[in-house]
């Protein structure tokens, strides 16, 4: 899978740090999201997912990883 942040639309709310600390992390000043890999491993996956899904803002997108 390959993972992008919108920083733009992300308000900070830290669901996806909660969801995947692997995968994401909140800046310290501004609460907006960081990402910390684009490429998770495959037991990452359902986590990311969750994470994807619970952003109220949509600013998490995430694709199959390419053949």
């Amino acid at each position: 899978m390959k993972v992008t942040v919108d920083q733009d639309r992300c308000v900070g709310a830290g669901m996806c740090a909660m969801t995947a600390g692997e995968v994401f992390a909140q800046h310290e000043d501004d609460g907006l999201v960081v990402l910390r890999m684009t490429e998770p491993p495959e037991h990452l996956t359902d986590h990311v997912e969750e994470a994807e899904q619970l952003c109220p803002s949509r600013a998490i997108t995430v694709e199959p990883a390419a053949p």
